[in-house]
């Protein structure tokens, strides 16, 4: 067969006294083995060959042998078509999806008290968080959440976040409820605290900096939001039972300092108090959630969209602040640079928040099913389910016709 360096081109020719070109034909049944023009112009060479191979005996071992290597170049050239070039030609995306890490792990917190026993109920933390809920697991957030939570269903689901965040790339707290602030330092209020005692402190209250430093430990990157300066007649109780102290006992939550790599943001500014709002959501978590569901910037510029949508909602009575030692952008969307499908997505979302601003209180149970489908992959859809879900809770009731009070459209194909 020649040589050891001989190219397999050159190995048919020595052998069968033909091309390659020819000898793949012939293996296809189309013609018979015989020199090409390229082997013709050397007959003295090549007339001794055919001649053996057709009528000569030792000519089958030489087809037999040609037809094995081209048995073995066919596979070949399967395998470079069905491994190689599938790999060499992958889109740019494909690639970098097979060849780069999983996603960092985020883990959030959240958490809404309003059935408090000891003073009135709050209406809108439930909702709150439960939305929050929905939009941060649409953001690949893994949620720890919880309702209406007495001081030890409180500690555990701290533990329990605690345990999850390890390794985590980012942690999340979301709190809507009632805090209070005694001598600088914060605390979250669970829905069985009396606060008749100084002792309450310590065994009726949550301090924040607990949460606060376990988050700073475990992730490198910390986002902490609080609805939760509301008007809260507990630190009143507080006050008086602590008597001399009282003045300790401040209004709303305190400022609070934070380590590199960390933002905290408040649902108005330090020591003041925060509206809790007449629909499903206060001014703070409804702008909040609306702006994480439709916008693709970084939370730094979702935060000033906040502010300006709680301000124009609360006539600048309620002005949202926040403390930041981010040290770098934070993005809540991991789908990387905007592309047109993502803008159409955008636009999608933008229109479903709209409308969901506008019925999201009704209590007609066929409006919200009828919103639902309609936006059905957005996350606001999912809001609408959820709603349904609790609108059904709430009464077996046929669902009435939308009152005057509510908005007068309907959702058109």
């Amino acid at each position: 067969m020649g040589s050891e360096g001989t190219s397999l081109t050159e190995a048919v020719r020595q052998t069968a006294g033909i091309s390659l070109t020819k000898a793949v034909k012939d293996a296809a049944g189309r013609g018979p083995l015989v020199p090409d023009d390229g082997v013709a112009s050397e007959p003295s060479r090549t007339r001794p060959v055919v001649s053996a191979l057709t009528q000569a005996p030792r000519a089958v071992p030489s087809k037999f042998t040609v037809l094995t290597m081209l048995l073995t170049l066919l596979l070949f050239l399967a395998s470079f078509v069905l491994v190689v070039l599938p790999v060499a030609h992958a889109p740019v995306g494909e690639a970098e999806r097979a060849n780069r890490s999983p996603e960092p792990r985020r883990v959030a917190l959240v958490i809404g008290n309003g059935a408090y026993r000891y003073s009135p109920r709050l209406e809108n933390p439930r909702n709150d968080a439960a939305d929050m809920s929905i939009v941060l697991r649409s953001k690949g957030f893994q949620v720890v959440q919880g309702f209406d939570l007495g001081k030890a269903a409180f500690e555990a689901k701290i533990g329990e976040f605690i345990e999850a965040l390890r390794g985590a790339e980012v942690g999340l707290l979301f709190y809507a409820g009632h805090g209070v602030q005694v001598s600088g330092q914060n605390y979250l209020v669970p829905i069985d605290a009396k606060l008749t005692t100084a002792a309450a402190l310590d065994m009726e209250m949550v301090r924040l900096d607990r949460v606060h430093r376990a988050m700073e430990r475990e992730a490198r990157t910390s986002i902490l939001f609080f609805d939760a300066c509301r008007d809260n007649p507990l630190a009143r109780t507080l006050a008086r039972s602590m008597g001399s102290q009282s003045p300790e006992v401040g209004q709303g939550l305190a400022a609070i300092e934070s380590g590199a790599g960390t933002l905290i943001s408040f649902s108005t500014q330090p020591g003041n108090v925060a509206l809790d709002g007449n629909g499903r959501n206060s001014p703070y978590s409804s702008a909040l959630i609306r702006q994480l569901s439709t916008s693709n910037e970084d939370l730094n510029w979702i935060l000033i969209a906040v502010r300006n949508d709680v301000m124009r909602q609360t006539d600048h009575r309620q002005v949202p602040w926040e403390h930041s030692a981010l040290t770098r952008r934070f993005y809540f969307s991991t789908g990387g640079q905007a592309t047109a499908s993502s803008r159409v997505q955008q636009r999608r979302a933008s229109e479903a928040a709209t409308l969901w601003s506008a019925i999201k209180d009704t209590s007609s149970v066929a409006l919200v099913d009828a919103f639902a489908a309609r936006y059905s992959e957005t996350v606001f859809g999912e809001l609408a389910r959820a709603r349904a879900q609790q609108l059904r809770g709430v009464t077996e009731a046929p669902d009435l016709a939308p009152s005057q009070a509510e908005p007068a459209f309907a959702l058109e194909p």
